[in-house]
């Protein structure tokens, strides 16, 4: 037989437990949920004349039939993508050293240096970059110095430019969880593996990576949305010639005041990043939990 006070308990612990929910859920539902919902069907309209709207597709329509816009569309997916794994072969190493490497007060610095940076906005960061590497920046100032250069070298306004840009960003989101999964791996594991008879590679193939998957699972989506949706970093350090995405959705909202192709295009772009982190999830093995555990 069922107890009565035990029930009262269970259904009061249900309910406190909704209620402290309730902010996560109406803060997904309203800032999340409900303006992608709006998007779709703002983009799945035609404008008639001011203030009249049909159902139509031509805003997808015009995005494939236009080169500028779906060759876009893939640039910043391939170059998101190269900037996650740059990102990863820089980051992975940094954060083995930092966890399993240094220890006492030193890793706690090194630590602190990497958050240093974002200490500042990324508009802060960006522009320290350009002044590094403009004409008349700091390195081009050093070459010309030093006789390695005979005159001016400019460093903006390129695709390299945008990657070290993009990568530098975008670092403090793939070191974090990297650190904090490698903190966990017992040293015992890498000793022994060294004791079998393993060298750096194998045990770094065999014990560390495989250990480190969710982390960096976690790591490569986080910097690859960060990355695909950045707006600042590419145009300002690619100038209007970047060719980025969220450049062709910024146009079509405040530029051209044109909200059907915008949402659209903003709808696509979300496709697009789901899709990719769907595709690597299942090349991973990892599951969307597992990364956010």
């Amino acid at each position: 037989m069922t107890n009565p006070a035990s029930s009262g308990t269970g259904g009061a612990v249900r309910f406190g437990a909704l209620l402290l929910a309730m902010p996560l859920l109406l803060w997904l539902f309203l800032l999340v949920i409900l303006p992608h919902v709006d998007l779709l069907l703002v983009s799945l309209r035609e404008r008639i004349s001011y203030g009249k709207y049909e159902f139509s597709l031509i805003n997808y329509t015009e995005f494939f039939v236009e080169p500028l816009y779906w060759n876009t569309y893939v640039r910043t997916a391939v170059m998101s993508i190269m900037a996650t794994v740059l990102t990863l072969l820089i980051g992975f190493p940094v954060s083995y050293y930092i966890a399993k490497v240094m220890r006492g007060k030193g890793k706690n610095v090194l630590f602190l240096l990497c958050l240093i940076p974002f200490w500042v906005s990324e508009l802060v960061r960006t522009f320290g970059w350009m002044i590094l590497l403009r004409e008349s920046g700091v390195i081009s100032n050093f070459l010309q110095w030093a006789g390695i250069a005979d005159g001016p070298v400019e460093m903006l306004y390129n695709d390299a430019t945008i990657m070290v840009g993009l990568v530098y960003t975008s670092m403090l989101f793939m070191v974090v969880p990297l650190v904090s999964v490698l903190d966990s791996l017992d040293d015992s594991l890498i000793e022994a593996g060294y004791d079998l008879g393993g060298n750096a590679f194998t045990v770094t193939r065999d014990i560390v990576i495989p250990h480190a998957m969710p982390g960096i699972a976690s790591g490569c989506i986080v910097v690859f949305m960060l990355t695909l949706g950045n707006y600042l970093t590419p145009n300002l350090l690619g100038g209007k010639d970047s060719l980025w995405f969220t450049e062709q959705i910024y146009t079509q909202f405040i530029t051209r005041f044109n909200w059907e192709s915008g949402s659209a295009f903003g709808f696509l772009l979300l496709v697009l990043s789901s899709m990719i982190v769907w595709i690597g999830l299942k090349l991973s093995r990892q599951t969307l939990s597992e990364t956010v555990s």
